[in-house]
């Protein structure tokens, strides 16, 4: 099991993205290969990639998002996401544990994450990764909500 951390584009990345981003969300739309080009282009944005040890497949990715603010550099870890067929088998717990690493080089000051009380497993194992749980209300801001009321 190895994690890899992707910089180039290519037709295997972007099959296997878009092979798990169903499994991520159901309102994700695929994506073609110029946005991938534009995902892993962006500077602070970094795309972790689990290949399998038998079949070399890519069946899990994490995203970590950096970014500057007067505190001090924070990372920011979405869409985690392990094909079904290999859950279980530590590819979430690697794709983590590699993503805090590779916060910590860059000298991020913390990593945080989001997840749904609901998604059980997942919260498991970012607390048994480190992770803490804080207690903070998240916001969102939805502006098509706010068009459609004008």
């Amino acid at each position: 099991m190895s994690v890899e951390l992707m910089t180039v584009s290519t037709p295997e990345v972007v099959e296997a993205i878009n092979e798990l981003l169903p499994q991520l969300s159901k309102s994700a739309s695929l994506l073609t290969e110029e946005q991938v080009d534009d995902l892993l282009a962006q500077e602070m944005v970094y795309l972790f990639a689990f290949r399998h040890d038998e079949t070399n497949a890519i069946v899990g990715m994490l995203t970590l998002a950096t970014f500057k603010i007067p505190t001090g550099l924070r990372a920011w870890v979405e869409d985690v996401v392990v094909s079904g067929a290999a859950r279980g088998q530590g590819a979430g717990r690697k794709l983590i544990e590699e993503a805090v690493a590779y916060a910590d080089k860059l000298g991020a000051k913390s990593v945080d994450l989001t997840s749904r009380p609901t998604r059980e497993a997942a919260n498991r194992l970012y607390m048994r990764c480190g992770f803490e749980k804080r207690e903070t209300n998240v916001y969102r801001f939805n502006a098509s909500a706010v068009v459609d009321s004008l």
